[in-house]
């Protein structure tokens, strides 16, 4: 396999991927996305793991009809304090009053 020759007389880049639609990527100019620090920016922290106890999500799940991952979400939220939740869950939300007048 030969290597084909732009209009300039220098070989084409290696190609990583040729997409359908006719774009490429080539190797050297991901290297120097690469090495411009594109990726060099901290990442974000993880939140921290509340412990949920699966009774509290059994509660949640049975009394509102919720999915076990959005009781999951909701006591997460409220740090596993199952009283917090319960009270975000029978509490009216209170709109702005933006909102009231329309």
């Amino acid at each position: 396999m030969s290597l084909s020759r732009n209009s300039n007389g220098r070989p084409e880049p290696e190609v990583i991927v040729n997409f359908i639609d006719g774009y490429s990527y080539s190797k050297g100019k991901m290297e120097e996305a690469f090495r411009s620090g594109l990726f060099d920016k901290p990442t974000k922290s993880a939140k921290e793991s509340v412990p949920l106890k699966k009774d509290d999500i059994d509660l949640i799940v049975s009394e509102f009809d919720l999915l076990r991952p959005q009781a999951e979400k909701i006591l997460t939220d409220h740090g596993g304090d199952i009283t917090k939740a319960l009270g975000s869950l029978v509490a009216p939300q209170i709109r702005s009053a933006k909102n009231r007048l329309k």
